[in-house]
């Protein structure tokens, strides 16, 4: 019997939660779909279906094999469908995640414009500080700000930013205003990052790169946090530039320590690795590497 018959029936009885259902969905019969079934499970050597009178489950080793070929399958009605269109238009749904601040500021005015010129895309933007599992969570496309450790990712780098050292008018009237590194130990640093009471910051002097010891008392995973709090005149935040959007070029916002600061975040696209990338995929990412760098 043809394997991809045989996976077709398969997928089909996974997805329609029965073989009869499967047997609606593609228009063959229920005896065909069997059939496909039990040739699959003998040339498998293994069982992928839990069959009772009531329902059909997946067994552990059914749903591993799913988990595989699903996407397998997707790439390829996906290559066919660019081949047989004759608009080459994309179609789909593509899950982007992107960090809270940076997402809402850079990435979600973007999308409008994205799904415009893309008018069959669907697009799932999830807006989160934790690093999402790509795998896992079906991430089809990543932007982040900063280092990326994505050993079975690929890395597009597409801008940088550099690193700002701020607070309000507010803070800075009623606390001073720190004319090197070492003054931080006078001032409320807030720290990204979360459960932790102090941190280092980097910075660099005529003898080269060194870091200070700042302490604060709020801290958070989350850079909407930081950001408020340097906002309302908690203390002083460091940030990649990209996360204060129009708060600099406002008097409330004042930006120190510029001449000690040189480091920079990288602003990159990523996606999972693999030999075929689905052509919504890469044309939403074609679409981001040209659009970031003219708002960052």
């Amino acid at each position: 019997m043809d394997r991809f018959h045989e996976l077709a029936a398969f997928i089909a009885v996974v997805e329609a939660g029965g073989f009869s259902a499967a047997a609606r969905r593609t228009g063959d019969s229920q005896s065909s779909i069997s059939k496909a079934i039990g040739a699959l499970e003998k040339r498998l050597g293994v069982v992928l279906f839990n069959r009772s009178t009531r329902s059909v489950t997946l067994t552990d080793q059914g749903q591993h094999y799913y988990d595989r070929t699903k996407p397998l399958v997707d790439e390829m009605d996906e290559a066919d469908s660019e081949l047989t269109s004759s608009t080459h238009a994309v179609s789909g749904l593509i899950r982007i995640a992107a960090s809270s601040t940076f997402g809402r500021l850079h990435v979600l005015p973007l999308i409008p414009d994205l799904l415009s010129l893309n008018p069959g895309l669907q697009v799932d933007l999830v807006l989160s500080d934790f690093v999402r599992d790509m795998v896992d969570d079906r991430i089809d496309l990543a932007i982040r700000v900063g280092p990326v450790n994505e050993p079975d990712a690929v890395v597009r780098r597409v801008a940088s930013t550099p690193l700002v050292c701020v607070g309000s008018r507010r803070y800075f009237e009623q606390r001073g205003i720190p004319k090197t590194p070492a003054d931080l130990v006078d001032h409320n640093c807030l720290l990204y990052g979360g459960l932790t009471e102090s941190a280092n910051w980097p910075f660099v002097g005529p003898k080269g790169r060194f870091s200070v010891p700042v302490r604060g008392n709020l801290s958070s995973n989350s850079v909407e946090t930081i950001r408020a709090g340097v906002l309302a005149g908690v203390g002083i935040g460091l940030f990649a530039k990209v996360s204060l959007a129009d708060e600099l070029r406002h008097s409330d916002v004042i930006p120190v320590l510029e001449e000690f600061i040189v480091d920079v975040r990288d602003v990159s696209l990523i996606w999972p690795k693999r030999r075929y990338v689905p052509a919504r995929v890469r044309r939403a990412t074609d679409y981001f590497a040209t659009a970031l760098p003219q708002r960052v």
